[in-house]
């Protein structure tokens, strides 16, 4: 009996997103297709520009069927097409690196219109404030373990710190620091770290405290110190939890590093996002979105190939 070919889910509801995206750039750039109609010498319904200012999108789409397929390669749309955002992903990276008079074949450096320099610049910031969010947090998690005073007092304010707005809070850390002769990639990095370093607190806790109360009496049987149950117990049993968290913490650390960008306006995916914004350029936003998308795949994957390749060496079940 032969096997039935199964259809891959993730590229089913890759592919059910991509399909949804199609539809819905429909009524999204409707009306400015519409307009361009209209200054070409179509006929569109209704003729009025201020009733069709005054119309839904979805009435002006079933009003107009002929001109539905103009909405997925129309010049400045609210919601650009799969496959206009993919052609502007391959100029904006490929295409400026080969061809463009700045860029790597013909300068011998990155082009600064391209993503990939861009996107260079952002994990510059995402790596440093990881790191330093990562450090922070585990030696945070270790004095919380050891010291109720800590985990009285400290584990409050480290949940709080996250009820605040990170778009708030980053123009006012970039100031405060430009203030002091601090500016550049350190910025960046300090608000990279302030959204990385809760998710490896909390994972770090629970990891350090998850040896039970037998393995306790055995250390304590032993008559091993603090420092000992640290290095011998607690730290290996931490480890899949410290890495689960590493993975949402490198996550947030690109996020952190893309919103340090928006006020500072110096490269990097968030001053590419700004920019498109400024000027309109919906395609442009969208790629540097799938860049940073892919940018977060790819350090997560990382993390997780490095969490499989230390549990594989300290002899823990996959």
């Amino acid at each position: 009996m032969t096997k039935r070919w199964q259809f891959p889910p993730v590229l089913a509801m890759v592919l059910a997103l991509i399909g949804l995206w199609y539809l819905a750039a429909i009524p999204m750039n409707i009306k400015e297709v519409l307009t361009a109609a209209e200054r070409a010498g179509a006929t569109v319904q209704p003729a009025s520009a201020q009733e069709r200012r005054d119309m839904s999108n979805l009435s002006l789409v079933f009003q107009n069927p002929g001109q539905i397929g103009d909405s997925w390669s129309t010049q400045r749309p609210i919601l650009p097409a799969p496959h206009n955002v993919l052609v502007e992903l391959y100029d904006s990276t490929i295409d400026e690196e080969l061809n463009g008079r700045r860029g790597l074949v013909r300068s011998g450096s990155l082009s600064n219109r391209s993503l990939v320099y861009h996107g260079l610049v952002t994990l510059n910031a995402t790596f440093l404030g990881f790191l330093i969010g990562s450090c922070l947090g585990i030696a945070l998690a270790v004095g919380i373990v050891h010291s109720r005073v800590m985990d009285m007092s400290v584990m409050p304010w480290a949940i709080i710190s996250q009820t605040i707005p990170i778009v708030a809070l980053a123009p006012m850390i970039i100031v405060v620091l430009y203030s002091i002769g601090i500016q550049g990639l350190i910025p960046k990095a300090v608000i990279s770290a302030y959204l990385s370093f809760f998710p490896v607190v909390v994972g770090m806790v629970k990891g350090l405290r998850s040896p039970d109360h037998m393995q306790m009496d055995l250390m304590r049987t032993y008559n091993a110190g603090q420092m000992t149950v640290l290095s011998k117990l607690r730290l290996p049993s931490s480890v899949p939890y410290l890495f689960a968290s590493l993975k949402i913490a490198i996550a947030a650390s690109l996020v952190g590093a893309i919103v340090g960008e928006l006020p500072v306006q110096k490269g990097g995916l968030g001053a590419r996002m700004l920019a498109g914004s400024y000027y309109g350029q919906m395609e442009q936003i969208w790629a540097a979105l799938f860049m940073a998308a892919a940018l977060a795949a790819i350090l997560v994957w990382a993390i997780g190939a490095a969490e499989k390749a230390t549990l594989r060496k300290m002899g823990m079940a996959q």
